[in-house]
């Protein structure tokens, strides 16, 4: 008799990026942390966690800067493989999102080894190990620990010129703000987890999420580009918002120009809504305008391995997009920063 294929998602609570703790109880844990960082102490720290960047980074030499990140997270697919895939390729965007290039990955493994065969945990980390390779750099080691939910992903340590290295928070008002994926990761897994999804979308969020955002490290040379942080699982709107606090200014954003992968409406209404959802738009509704809840639920989906969200001067667009044009990579500019009257970041939406 053939066994049932194992669904990794029937073992886990939550899902890829979803699993983030939200942006509020975030701060509160790190509320008592930020005088802990002493720069006087450690003058070589060029980035930490106040920021809210994507990567800590520390002085190497006079040019360049050592990267630091981790990321793992439970399934948010069903095939093992795919798994270690997606949860190695957003892992490694970070290192991407600050301009740099990945050098080193070591694995981090929760697995429940009387639940499941360490032949599926073998399928995540070859799936790991396999993106790693592709993007020219080892997955060198690592450590597991027995867990009551699988878990994997990465960390990782790269390098980058210091003349490169962008951060979240240095966009200027008036920079043009570009979008490299599509929205709806969390909706179209969701439907798939609520076997919702129609057969002409298969498989279409697995392939976004495999799709790395070596690009970064690219957008990061040139002088035109502000910014740079990529989407995950605080949303849009929630990633969006830390940009706009780090650069003390307010984001315009165009909801008919925002990317999306298909069927969202129809998913939306039939209730194909994760719950990171929700909690993504408590943190941070204070600062948006009223929303529909077709928007809500798009604008704070949270991503797994989501695009990057780039902030460019204007007269940087044609350089920028002949970039993006060349190495394959869709892009949609989808608003603008201005300057917060009040003080207040906040995020408006262009009237449709």
């Amino acid at each position: 008799m053939k066994s049932e294929p194992v669904r990794l998602t029937q073992y886990s609570h939550g899902a890829g990026c979803g699993c983030k703790i939200a942006p509020d109880v975030l701060s509160r844990i790190l509320a008592d942390t930020a005088d802990q960082v002493d720069t006087e102490a450690f003058p070589s720290l060029l980035v930490g966690h106040q920021s809210r960047d994507d990567a800590a980074a520390v002085i190497l030499d006079d040019e360049r800067a050592l990267l630091s990140t981790t990321d793992f997270f439970m399934p948010i697919v069903d095939d093992p493989y795919d798994f270690g895939r997606i949860a190695a390729t957003n892992a490694v965007s970070d290192i991407y999102a600050m301009g740099g290039e990945p050098q080193l990955a070591i694995a981090i493994l929760g697995w429940p080894v009387n639940q499941l065969a360490p032949e599926i945990a073998n399928l995540v980390v070859k799936g790991g190990r396999d993106v790693c390779r592709k993007l020219g750099f080892p997955l060198a080691g690592g450590h597991s620990i027995d867990a009551p939910e699988p878990l994997f992903g990465l960390a990782v340590t790269g390098l980058v010129e210091r003349t490169h290295l962008k951060q979240n928070g240095s966009a200027s008002a008036e920079d043009l703000l570009i979008l490299t994926k599509p929205l709806g990761i969390g909706i179209h897994t969701t439907a798939e987890k609520q076997g919702k999804l129609a057969t002409a979308h298969q498989g279409l969020a697995t392939e976004l999420m495999c799709q790395s955002n070596k690009i970064g490290a690219l957008l990061a040379r040139l002088s035109g580009v502000h910014a740079l942080t990529d989407v995950t699982g605080f949303g849009l709107a929630g990633h969006l918002l830390e940009m706009c606090r780090g650069a003390n200014l307010s984001a315009i954003i165009d909801p008919t120009a925002v990317p999306r992968l298909p069927g969202l409406e129809d998913y939306i209404a039939l209730g194909c809504i994760p719950g990171g959802t929700e909690r993504n738009f408590e943190a941070v509704r204070g600062c948006l305008p009223p929303l529909s809840s077709r928007d809500k639920a798009v604008l704070c989906d949270p991503q797994t391995s989501g695009g990057l969200l780039v902030a460019l001067a204007p007269a940087a667009l044609d350089e920028v997009q002949a970039l993006l044009i060349a190495h394959q990579t869709p892009h949609t500019v989808i608003g603008s920063f201005v300057s917060s009257g009040n003080g207040k970041p906040a995020i408006h939406l262009k009237p449709r």
